[in-house]
């Protein structure tokens, strides 16, 4: 008799293989990291012996699960900031926490959490895209875990690099290191289209080809994605990434709810693969994948949990069940995606998307020891019934249960034994994530309380601050402004026209200040848009200073361009109240005795004032240069005979319609 180091039986064998064989009383001999036998419990009780013969009665044994898109570290932000959308949870939220949190003993801690929780659910190997992707790899190898690890790259800095020269020379050093390791495969992790560049992506793939390792990417994710690729490209985001030759290299394309069917011929023709991840899609309300089609375009799809900060866990069973039971409703047709074929994208097909299908995903000899174990008959699953041999897979897929894994052995190596981890310490993980959750509310809730925090966290924002002398006033009569325009003291330098359009973000507290979002509508000679440009400002309410009991000193603490949309900043900041204001708007930069100034002529539109405005200011720096412009600012409001009485103090946002 031969001598293998494991042996499970009398359990149902589900091989996952190509011709789908099941064995009712069957059997799994393993010996060192390999399969060594598959076959009847009585074949191999007489061709195999061991020191460890397990009875799997009652129990299915299967490959382990392959979950094909993660981001393990982030069980550390576990339900942190749900029921947002895609941009506003990450820009607004995880970014921000990431920036100011995620570092190596963040990522160790959060992936030893998320393989505690992947064993539980019966998961031998995933496909992990993060930060610091080394730490991941030291944490997954010493749980026991395989993992595709793919270290992230992005145009703006991130928690592990300040550029993202670095990031690629991490991940250049990251795949050097691990490249050889038994359970890890490294990989590089261009997060996405709209967080990338064309150079980015170019060169994650010169890296991935140099070291034949896969590329982990977003791709096609929402809507807004396309629809800003078109925009800014002309292209759909699959031609596009293929247009800078990233198709060339092994690529795993997570999510995928928008392409076309041209799309998926031209990532099938490019041997891409695909991670589907239908709860953080339904979640996130990015929309439902098409996969029947992609499995109809011969594409490779797997699945996948994403990370638990937007799904929210990692419990590939609630995922299987849920692409079975959505391909049928996007289908309507109840006889989309079969058990056996969901199953299937959770086993062989999951390890052919990362590129293992030759070692791993199926009971096969030769094939690594990747095995669980799940009791087969407890109460959510009984009874049972035999005529058709496929009801097994639909026992599996429909009524199965994450909490139903009794075994796992990865890479021949016993990883939970009748519920018990055996790499993990479970108790010190829950403690540490325990310190974290209260660090990082601590560090929200007091971000909450103050908007120019919140403002500053967002990130990416080239930002800064503005201190200006000013008065506002009514304008007499229009003849007014030519008398200052052609005053001997003014020197014009440039005249422009707007249509400016502000939503103002009110809060609870006034004291807190306020934010207002401006579009700027350039209009040209013949009252047409030319040019439009978003900003952000926020000040408080208070003025910094009065001069003249008239000119007033404020200061505007933050002003940024707006590179996002006025939604995402309404769902961000969540203010109490809004309030619009449109108006019209004639600019004049001039010279006055040397020093520049802003002349403004105003007609609020939105709400409606009959008076026309006039603005004078000038930004200034210092004490003694805000009391030079204010004077001079006196010497114009002269020449232009505005009295005292016709000076407003108040914001437009405060004045009152006259009826």
């Amino acid at each position: 008799m031969e001598r293998v180091d494991t042996i499970l039986t009398g359990g149902t064998v589900v091989t996952m293989n190509a011709e789908f064989d099941l064995i009712p009383d069957g059997a799994v001999a393993i010996r060192d990291n390999q399969i060594a036998a598959v076959g009847t419990s009585a074949d191999i009780a007489v061709r195999y012996e061991a020191d460890t013969v397990v009875s799997c009665a009652g129990q299915y044994i299967l490959p382990g699960l392959v979950n094909a898109h993660t981001h393990v570290p982030m069980t550390l932000l576990r339900g942190l900031a749900d029921d947002r959308r895609l941009d506003v949870w990450l820009m607004g939220y995880m970014m921000p926490t990431e920036r100011e949190f995620v570092n190596p003993e963040f990522c160790r801690v959060g992936t030893g959490l998320a393989c505690a929780e992947m064993i539980r659910g019966g998961v031998t190997c995933f496909a992990d895209m993060y930060y610091y992707e080394a730490d991941v790899a030291a944490a997954t190898a010493a749980a026991g875990l395989r993992g595709v690890l793919g270290q992230s790259v992005l145009k703006f800095p991130s928690p592990d690099a300040d550029t993202y020269e670095f990031s690629l020379d991490y991940a250049d050093k990251f795949i050097q290191e691990w490249r050889n390791h038994p359970l890890i495969t490294p990989a590089v992790a261009p997060h996405a289209v709209y967080t990338t560049t064309p150079e980015i992506l170019r060169e994650c793939t010169k890296l991935a080809k140099k070291y034949d390792v896969p590329i982990l990417i977003h791709i096609s994710e929402t809507k807004l994605e396309v629809d800003n690729n078109l925009e800014e490209t002309g292209m759909a985001v699959v031609p596009y990434v293929q247009s800078v030759g990233m198709l060339d290299a092994k690529v795993l394309a997570a999510h995928c709810v928008h392409i076309n069917t041209g799309e998926m011929r031209l990532l099938h023709d490019h041997d891409t693969t695909v991670a589907h991840c239908p709860t953080s899609n339904l979640k996130l309300a990015s929309g439902i994948a098409p996969v029947m089609q992609m499995l109809e375009h011969d594409l490779i799809v797997g699945i996948g949990t994403d990370g638990t900060a937007s799904n929210n866990d990692l419990d590939m069973f609630e995922e299987v069940r849920l692409a079975a039971i959505l391909a049928k409703t996007a289908a309507n047709d109840p006889t989309a995606l079969p058990a056996r074929q969901a199953l299937l994208m959770a086993t062989r097909l999951g390890a052919e998307a990362l590129f293992m299908g030759d070692v791993t995903g199926s009971l096969e000899p030769g094939k690594l020891a990747d095995v669980i174990t799940i009791d087969a008959d407890p109460v959510h699953n009984v009874p049972q019934f035999s005529r058709d041999p496929n009801a097994v897979y639909s026992r599996i897929v429909y009524a199965g249960k994450s909490t139903d894994v009794r075994h796992v052995i990865c890479n021949g190596q016993w990883l939970m034994r009748d519920r018990e981890l055996l790499t993990i310490n479970e108790a010190e993980l829950l403690t540490a994530a325990e310190d974290y959750a209260r660090r990082i509310d601590r560090f929200l809730a007091a971000r909450e309380e103050d908007i120019l925090s919140k403002l500053l966290a967002i990130g990416g924002l080239q930002q800064s601050e503005s201190f200006e002398v000013q008065v506002k006033a009514v304008l007499p009569n229009a003849e007014a402004i030519q008398t200052l325009l052609q005053h001997p003291d003014v020197q014009l330098l440039d005249a422009k026209r707007y249509r400016q359009y502000d939503t103002y973000f009110l809060f609870d507290d006034p004291a807190k200040g306020r934010v207002r979002y401006r579009e700027d509508d350039r209009i040209d000679s013949k009252g047409e848009v030319e040019s439009v440009r978003t900003r952000l400002t926020y000040t408080l309410p208070t003025k910094e200073r009065a001069f003249n009991e008239a000119i007033l000193l404020s200061h505007s603490r933050f002003i940024s361009e707006a590179d996002r949309p006025l939604r995402f900043y309404r769902e961000y900041f969540q203010p109490t109240s809004e309030r619009e204001l449109h108006k019209d708007r004639r600019r004049w930069h001039i010279l006055f005795q040397g020093v520049l100034f802003y002349l403004n002529v105003d007609t609020v539109l939105t709400p409606h004032l009959p008076q026309t405005f006039i603005e004078l200011k000038s930004r200034t720096w210092s004490k003694s240069d805000a009391e030079t412009k204010a004077d001079r600012i006196q010497d114009m409001l002269k020449i232009l005979g505005i009295a005292p009485e016709d000076v407003i103090p108040e914001e437009y946002l405060e004045m009152q319609p006259i009826l």
